[in-house]
């Protein structure tokens, strides 16, 4: 008698919830609140509704580019283990659902934008998610240890993005607003890569610590610390930050430059794997002094656009140093 053969096996349909997670929504939300406050910084009377649509496509174009990469990137997500539970790896959602979901809200985004703001932000939009998705995500993520330090643009520019809506412009200081974010990713995700350098590694992406050894990733971000500071305090001496700015400038600089020396003059990224679990903070005492970095780096960023944010909406007198 024959074998009865096994019936085929069945795919879950995706969760709406698997689709909110191919957006990045962490990632978004830092994206909205550095857009917006790029928005507001600008101190140009603008319609509520009309900064609602502005903020809303720029978070929509992040989100397009989350899914973009997450469809470009499954073969090396699925070697990981921060990122091997995503959608696209883990089986959930198809690729090609994913590829369909970003390029139909890359469109939307930057057509709503440039419709509902001006052509020259949705020009900036649409670059930008076209540098994330191309330029970082498919050549320089796998091609160079810079990946970080050059792809690094596509996250500084929202704040200009957020600039040019409310004005149709982008002057010295939104630009000041992107070359504090570009400066700081460098330190950001490398103190992170010391302690998931083995993830890079099987997934053969040259990441700082996996090419140039660990020893000289805490020596780079050393220097990118020591760059990053004085731009932060920068704000202060063109008119865009005030006395309040100063001083989360200044006292945040100084316990970020601290914790930078000290992971310099620690191992950090020399131990195998040392996290405890999948999680990016539970991590082993050699490692620790990376994670209090790498954690650190976002509140402190988190504290300078959102005090830039408060003063501009307070009315608080900038301090115009220069």
């Amino acid at each position: 008698m024959a074998m009865a053969s096994a019936p085929p096996t069945t795919r879950a349909p995706a969760r709406w919830q698997d689709f909110l997670q191919l957006l990045k929504p962490r990632v978004m939300s830092l994206v909205v609140f550095t857009a917006l406050t790029g928005l507001v910084c600008a101190d140009r009377a603008i319609s509520p509704v009309l900064a609602a649509v502005a903020i809303l496509c720029i978070a929509v174009g992040a989100g397009a580019s989350g899914a973009l990469n997450m469809w470009w990137d499954a073969d090396i997500d699925a070697k990981m283990r921060r990122t091997r539970g995503r959608p696209v790896p883990a089986g959930r959602v198809q690729g090609a659902d994913a590829l369909a979901l970003g390029v139909i809200l890359s469109l939307f985004s930057v057509m709503l934008m440039g419709m509902a703001a001006n052509w020259f932000a949705a020009g900036l939009l649409a670059f930008t998610i076209f540098f994330y998705a191309v330029i970082y995500t498919m050549w320089l993520k796998r091609w160079t240890t810079q990946n970080i330090v050059i792809g690094g643009l596509a996250g500084a520019l929202p704040p200009v993005i957020g600039w040019a809506a409310a004005t149709g412009s982008a002057p010295l200081n939104a630009w000041l607003l992107c070359l504090i974010i570009f400066m700081w990713t460098p330190p950001h995700f490398w103190a992170l890569s010391l302690y998931t350098s083995e993830d890079y590694a099987k997934a053969g992406v040259p990441m700082m610590p996996v090419v140039r050894g660990a020893a000289s990733t805490r020596r780079q971000v050393w220097i990118y610390s020591l760059l990053l500071v004085p731009v932060c305090l920068a704000p202060a001496a063109t008119g865009l930050g005030g006395p309040y700015y100063l001083g989360v400038a200044g006292g945040g600089g100084a316990v970020f430059l601290l914790l930078a020396w000290r992971l310099l003059r620690s191992k950090a990224g020399e131990a195998a794997d040392p996290r405890n679990d999948d999680g990016l903070y539970d991590v082993r005492a050699g490692a620790r002094d990376a994670r209090n970095l790498f954690a650190f780096s976002i509140l402190y960023l988190a504290l300078l656009f959102a005090t830039l944010l408060a003063e501009h909406l307070l009315g608080v007198i900038p301090l115009e140093l220069v």
